[in-house]
């Protein structure tokens, strides 16, 4: 009943289109990227705001009725952030996709939350400027995810992740009043830095409506260096040779074996199938640079057997968009693929990737092992067949064990990806119980009837 007069109430302050209400609409946003065996859990309702006044209305229509309110923008999540558990609205920032201002003086963007990734680095490097978060989906990833989420992507070692970029936010209260969390300035030590706060926080505290984004100046070129391995611990063992003489890559990322064989049967990019591993390096800066040929023999003294250059921009992007393409080409091998995020110190990375595939081997499990290896970031892919009950079993020990091990080796369950619904259970591995004890506190302090995308994190 409650939940009939909410959507009357929606009905009158959106348009007709913009509140969807039939069963396969509603299905149709039942899902994100993250994969699991549990229920499909289905919204009441799906809304699209256009202005923030509307979303002011859809809170204080939430709040009204104590509604759950669970914001989507691509749903390229992988850790159930968007998934309405509980029911309730979700609500859609599609229709919010404007670049508002693009400020070449200040170095500064100020966007809506629906904008596309790609689309404002595209449109900033034409100014000569720079966007460098840069998340494996960003092709159709948004601003306001990847700040719900702190995305980062292979980018981060250099330049750092989405929270090293936001100077300002927008938030919708969950009473429906609008805070700003900043200024449009490179420094602010005005008080408690909300926007940090807001970032990461999957939608849990507040909904961000808008965004001030910090930019660089665009670099002068780029290159690719694609370096193979004949062992998994040499490859990991030369992101620290590289470290050690002060050469700063704009990334270091790493493909296994079995990721190098998948991907190229996928989307041939003449990748080196029979290696172990491979380091896949951009370097960006001065065109004069002689970084490429130091790199290059610290990567020859490290064991790299084969070595590969982009000559071109197109031949780098070829690179890109297999090593992007991963999760996709995992698909081919099972029915379902999951995907993971945990990151240790870069000394002990060796130590993780060689247990991960001995827990794998443990389990009689596929994975394909890809990462941000300069920040000690791996992302194991492992494909299954979640109706193999047998195989799902093994997985979810599987999954816990590589967990056991990170935090074993000094890291946490998630460096880029968010908790959501998926790693909740395990938070307390890495999360002492007095700090979640005053996450909750806060939680309560900003959302005191637990509507905005309930018990994901904890």
């Amino acid at each position: 009943m409650l939940m009939n007069k909410a959507i009357n109430d929606l009905r009158k302050t959106l348009t007709p289109e913009n509140v969807l209400c039939e069963l396969e609409e509603r299905y149709a946003y039942a899902f994100d990227a993250s994969n699991s065996f549990e229920k499909t859990c289905l919204p009441d309702v799906v809304v699209f705001a256009e202005t923030i006044e509307q979303v002011q209305n859809v809170i204080k229509i939430a709040d009204k009725y104590s509604i759950p309110v669970i914001c989507r923008g691509a749903g390229t999540n992988t850790v159930g952030s968007c998934i309405a558990e509980h029911g309730g609205i979700i609500l859609n920032f599609s229709k919010m996709n404007k670049i508002l201002e693009i400020n070449r003086e200040n170095m500064t963007a100020r966007v809506q939350p629906g904008v596309v990734l790609k689309d404002l680095k595209n449109q900033v490097e034409q100014l000569g400027l720079y966007y460098p978060p840069d998340p494996s989906n960003l092709a159709v990833s948004t601003i306001g995810g990847s700040i719900a989420q702190n995305s980062a992507g292979a980018r981060s070692f250099k330049y750092g992740t989405t929270k090293d970029y936001v100077l300002d936010l927008l938030v919708v209260t969950a009473n429906g009043e609008l805070l700003r969390t900043g200024s449009n300035t490179i420094k602010n030590a005005a008080g408690y830095n909300l926007g940090s706060l807001f970032t990461g926080s999957e939608g849990t505290l507040g909904i961000v409506v808008e965004a001030t984004l910090k930019l660089i100046p665009k670099p002068q070129c780029t290159k690719v260096i694609m370096a193979y391995f004949d062992s998994l611990s040499d490859a990991a063992k030369s992101v620290s040779a590289i470290i050690d003489r002060q050469i700063l890559p704009a990334t270091i990322d790493f493909m296994d074996k079995n990721a190098l064989q998948t991907v190229e049967q996928f989307n041939p990019a003449g990748l080196l199938t029979d290696k172990e591993a491979a380091l896949i390096i951009e370097i960006d800066g001065p065109k004069n640079s002689t970084d490429e040929q130091v790199i290059t023999n610290l990567l020859r003294q490290s064991g790299a057997s084969a070595i590969q250059y982009s000559s071109t921009e197109k031949e780098a992007e070829k690179i890109w968009a297999a090593r992007r393409s991963s999760m996709a080409a995992c698909a081919k091998l099972k029915p379902d693929v999951t995907t993971d995020d945990v990151i240790v110190p870069r000394e002990n990375l060796p130590e993780l990737v060689n247990g991960i595939h001995e827990i794998c081997k443990k389990y009689n499990l596929t994975v394909c092992l890809i990462g941000h290896v300069g920040d000690g970031s791996v992302h194991p892919q492992i494909p299954i067949d979640f109706n193999n009950k047998e195989e799902y079993k093994n997985y979810k020990l599987a999954k816990s064990e590589i967990y056991n091990l990170t935090v074993g080796l000094g890291g946490t369950i998630s460096g880029e990806h968010g908790i959501g619904r998926t790693k909740r259970e395990h938070l307390p591995k890495v999360v002492s119980p007095l700090a979640l004890n005053y996450m909750r506190e806060i939680k309560k302090v900003f959302d005191p009837k637990n509507i905005l995308n309930p018990y994901k994190i904890f």
